[in-house]
């Protein structure tokens, strides 16, 4: 360009004039013609061989194109980030989910795209998931099912050796399922989802649901056991006497769920679906109680047999066993009725308040917190350079980082970019690195072990500042646990006398115990380097400071000055 004196506002305008659409017109139009054309012109360019012969220059049949000036391909919109999966070039992409949307079936779309693009993708190139909450949720959701066929098998037991009747445990048995199934008719009313905290609240609600069949099984026992021989009669009888009881139990239990169904903010977004699935699964329990188990009970009971013989192993473990619930109950009731005296009332109001004191302590005790952090499989990690660090200085620094995570046990991929910080930002001294561990089941190491290992191994690297962490538990609720606050400077003062203050308050608060770290993106000494131009020897040279700075940014920075239609879509063309 030098030699032929180009500069590069000459290269935009042949950009600009020969990357055009156009419509000539008609030929033969309303001009008495046999017939008329409709002329067309090539239109917009849409390949670099196409732009590599714009014709720059042409005098004497002597043609200066493009091509012979400058390199022309398809290329990135910009090159400040770098990024791979392991040590292979790739592409990072974030996909989120948009408000209201059901993050498993958004998850499953968008594998079942790429399932479907990857036909068509060139040899040597594949895809992974470097952070899928499918998975988490999946296991999770998972650990939850086999826990709610883990309680039913308890409760079934449990009921077994309490009634000591199979035909008296099949009722409740019935009882929990048709709670379950009518929870599960008015969730999809409500246009709740099968998640964690409804799945929850099925688990809690199966030991409530049963409570209610037993009560109305138990009841039935007794009218037969005072002579009943009727098991219809009993049944009739048994729910004169405890249907009241059912329908306040149920009332109560209601009016403790139901209000927590009303708390705003995002703490409501949780207890919402999981108030009001308890609040359902405890009113059908209620119902079921007033009407199916009683008929259950009137056609599966059977008043007991006279004489009845302790023989076989159930008969003798029944026997054993009622012995000593009895004894058990003996002693209970001798110990109310030692309190119940008029002299010994008192220990029951001293127990009260020391409980209550108990509780209180506790409450200011215990530490709070918004949800525990638990393995998600994942582990982010933050790093840092000093301002104004090149973005080949900080690639070598993410690598290093990179190696020292392939070698931990149970780590099955690491990903990284260079250029990027999800806490700070784009910059070319920051960077990112996400490691992806193995199944839950097939390793011995946390992600928290990971992290740990992670923090030690990289101590020994100066002039760079990491921050490890697992991904968090919930998406969508910060990267990481912790405080995020902001200091502002009221006094309008200097921004680097603020800086170091800033400093300082951070020192403090790395000094302190229960501070893991503390740290800030806020940093005023990236490197700068002001331009000063002398307007009288641009004037003298006969152009103008416009054409100094265009010049400056096509060949420093990058200018967009066209654009062209490729795959269906528009893209820039830049210099």
């Amino acid at each position: 360009m030098a030699s032929y004196g180009i500069n590069p506002t000459e290269v935009t305008a042949a950009l600009t004039d020969q990357n055009i659409d156009a419509a000539p017109g008609e030929l033969g139009d309303n001009s008495n013609q046999t017939f008329q054309y409709t002329l067309k012109y090539t239109g917009r360019l849409d390949s670099p061989e196409e732009f590599s012969n714009i014709i720059i220059r042409s005098q004497n049949g002597q043609i200066l194109r493009l091509k012979d000036i400058a390199d022309v391909e398809l290329g990135s919109l910009n090159y400040s980030v770098l990024s791979r999966l392991g040590n292979d070039q790739a592409v990072v992409v974030a996909i989120s989910q948009t408000s209201g949307s059901n993050a498993q079936e958004v998850i499953k779309n968008v594998k079942a795209q790429l399932e479907e693009a990857s036909r068509t993708f060139p040899s040597g190139i594949h895809y992974t998931y470097m952070i899928d909450a499918s998975e988490f949720l999946g296991a999770s959701i998972n650990k939850v099912l086999h826990t709610l066929i883990e309680a039913f098998i308890l409760v079934f037991i449990v009921v077994f050796i309490f009634l000591q009747d199979i035909r008296s445990t099949i009722i409740p048995a019935i009882a929990v399922p048709v709670a379950i199934v009518g929870t599960f008719f008015f969730l999809e009313i409500l246009g709740f989802s099968v998640n964690l905290l409804t799945l929850f609240a099925m688990v809690l609600a199966i030991g409530i649901v049963v409570d209610d069949a037993i009560v109305v099984v138990e009841a039935v026992h007794a009218e037969l056991d005072a002579g009943e021989k009727d098991p219809k009669q009993a049944a009739l009888n048994a729910m004169e006497k405890i249907a009241p009881a059912i329908i306040s139990i149920t009332l109560v239990m209601a009016a403790v769920f139901i209000p927590v169904s009303f708390i705003g903010g995002t703490s409501g977004v949780f207890y919402q679906q999981f108030g009001l699935t308890m609040a359902i699964a405890i009113v059908i329990s209620a119902i079921n109680a007033l009407t199916l188990s009683p008929a259950l009970c009137a056609l599966f009971l059977k008043p007991h047999a006279e004489g009845e013989e302790h023989k076989g192993f159930m008969k003798r473990f029944y026997y054993y066993f009622n012995l000593g619930f009895d004894a058990t109950k003996r002693k209970y009731e001798s110990t109310l009725r030692f309190m119940g005296k008029r002299g010994h009332r008192w220990i029951t109001v001293l127990l009260i308040v020391a409980f209550g004191i108990t509780l209180f302590f506790l409450m200011r005790t215990v530490p709070s917190g918004f949800i525990p952090q638990e393995d998600s499989g994942s582990a982010l990690g933050m790093i840092t350079l000093p301002p104004g660090s090149s973005l080949e200085r900080t690639d070598s620094v993410v690598q290093q980082v990179t190696q020292i995570a392939q070698q931990i046990p149970d780590v099955q991929v690491v990903a990284n970019i260079t250029g990027v910080n999800f806490l700070s930002g784009v910059g070319s001294s920051y960077g990112t690195v996400i490691v992806k561990m193995t199944p839950w089941g097939d390793r011995d190491v946390t992600i928290n072990d990971v992290v740990a290992r992670l923090t030690q191994e990289t101590s020994h690297i100066n002039n760079a500042t990491f921050l490890f962490f697992a991904s968090p538990t919930l998406q969508g609720f910060g990267l990481s646990s912790g405080i995020t606050f902001q200091l502002q400077d009221r006094t309008g003062g200097d921004i680097n006398k603020f800086y170091q203050i800033a400093g300082q308050f951070l020192g403090q608060l790395n000094g302190l115990q229960d501070v893991l770290v503390a740290q800030t993106t806020f940093n005023p000494n990236f490197p700068q380097k002001l331009i000063q131009a002398d307007v009288a020897r641009i004037k003298e040279a006969g152009i103008t400071l416009s054409t100094v700075m265009s010049t400056l940014q096509a060949y420093i920075g990058s200018m967009y000055v066209s654009n062209f239609n490729l795959y269906g879509k528009q893209f820039r063309v830049m210099i």
